[in-house]
């Protein structure tokens, strides 16, 4: 499965890792994603997503069901 997030759709990013020396080599930087298991409101059920820390937040603030018709409805 990928590594986006469901609400923010913050996805992995390359980059690299720079030794004190400058050498560089390529690495990715993954988001911080953790399944959940919420439970909605206005559908009575169980949704299971993929959220980063930062779309738990969002949840947290505006409430599951805004935060599904806002960003993944869209």
């Amino acid at each position: 499965m990928s590594k986006i997030c469901q609400i923010t759709k913050k996805r992995v990013m390359v980059g690299n890792n720079v030794s004190h020396a400058k050498n560089r080599r390529r690495r990715t930087f993954e988001p911080n994603l953790h399944n959940h298991r919420l439970w909605s409101e206005s559908r009575k059920k169980w949704i299971s997503l993929k959220l980063s820390k930062k779309g738990l937040r969002i949840i947290d603030k505006i409430g599951l069901d805004k935060a599904l018709d806002k960003y993944i409805l869209e």
